[in-house]
């Protein structure tokens, strides 16, 4: 049978940096669409409204857009 043991020095290995690198990206890209989602659902939902619904929230039909991504854009 046949151990391996890792040393303290492993963790700064090229390879095990690199690996860190591309979950972690890959955690960033899930969490971006899971946002994407998010959003996409909130513009179709605020789309099933009538305009008199989207009206007493304060919003138009043509602003349904910009009110979901209002943290992003810099109006």
């Amino acid at each position: 049978m046949a151990t391996q043991t890792l040393s303290q020095n492993s963790a700064n290995h090229p390879l095990v940096a690199q690996l860190g690198h591309f979950f972690a990206a890959l955690a960033r890209a899930f969490a971006l669409s899971k946002n994407a989602e998010a959003r996409f659902d909130e513009i179709r939902s605020l789309q099933a409204l009538s305009d008199a619904e989207l009206a007493r929230r304060g919003i138009a039909r043509e602003n349904i857009v910009r009110h979901v991504y209002a943290d992003l854009l810099n109006d």
